[in-house]
């Protein structure tokens, strides 16, 4: 019998790592099917859910799964918002713009995240943007301004 999405998103926290394998793999083929589900799995209570999630958007590749995303970087697990930077980094184009937008927020974590997926992404039209950021009051945010900006001029 096949699982549901829902059932799949749930095994995404089993202790085993063939199951939580079995289940990633099962979501990515369902793509577009699993996208709203997956959005909502990323505030789901478990950090094991939440960050597979973010993995499987990033490679579903939907751009409407951007705004969700971008909400997922101010997560409180350092693992979970590095892979929604890592999923907007694979989203191309449509991500830009939206995270150019997020260097402004108030929390560090959140314009640092931005700034390494908008390196990743390697557009001319950030570099504005992350130069503010070169006197951020946070290291980690004027590090990953520094090394975006580098990025993109190569």
């Amino acid at each position: 019998m096949e699982s549901t999405i829902e059932e799949l998103i749930e095994l995404l926290n089993d202790k085993d790592d063939y199951v939580v394998e079995d289940a990633i793999g099962q979501l990515e083929l369902k793509g577009a099917d699993a996208l709203e589900p997956l959005m909502d799995a990323l505030s789901h209570r478990k950090k094991n859910v939440r960050l597979h999630a973010a993995t499987l958007l990033g490679a579903i590749n939907d751009e409407k799964a951007i705004p969700s995303l971008i909400e997922t970087l101010k997560d409180n697990n350092k693992l979970v918002r590095r892979e929604a930077s890592t999923a907007l980094s694979r989203m191309g184009a449509p991500a830009v713009d939206p995270l150019i937008e997020t260097l402004a927020a108030e929390d560090w974590r959140v314009r640092g995240a931005a700034a390494w997926a908008l390196g990743n992404l390697g557009d001319k039209k950030a570099i504005h943007e992350l130069e503010k950021l070169l006197d951020d009051e946070s290291a980690f945010v004027k590090a990953g301004a520094k090394s975006a900006i580098e990025s993109i001029q190569k």
